[in-house]
């Protein structure tokens, strides 16, 4: 099943940029898992749009708690 996530980045370019090797392996990660079906970064640099290939939502749910953006507090969160 898959799950989208519109991701909106904090404003901190900072704590972003110190973190994308980090987050950038992590996204490769779950591609080659198979988690991972799609995404993309926002032309306008302010988030991106990811689509899960997961089971559940708690799936969902637990990839973008995991990710280092969002560990960090460099995601904007909203349900």
């Amino acid at each position: 099943m898959k799950f989208v996530n519109y991701a909106t980045y904090a404003d901190n370019q900072q704590t972003l940029a110190d973190l994308r090797p980090r987050y950038l392996q992590y996204l490769a990660g779950l591609f080659a898992e198979g988690k991972l079906a799609a995404s993309g970064l926002f032309s306008d640099g302010t988030g991106g749009l990811f689509i899960y290939e997961l089971d559940t939502l708690d799936d969902a749910e637990a990839m973008v708690a995991a990710d280092p953006y969002t560990v960090a507090g460099a995601l904007v969160i909203t349900r």
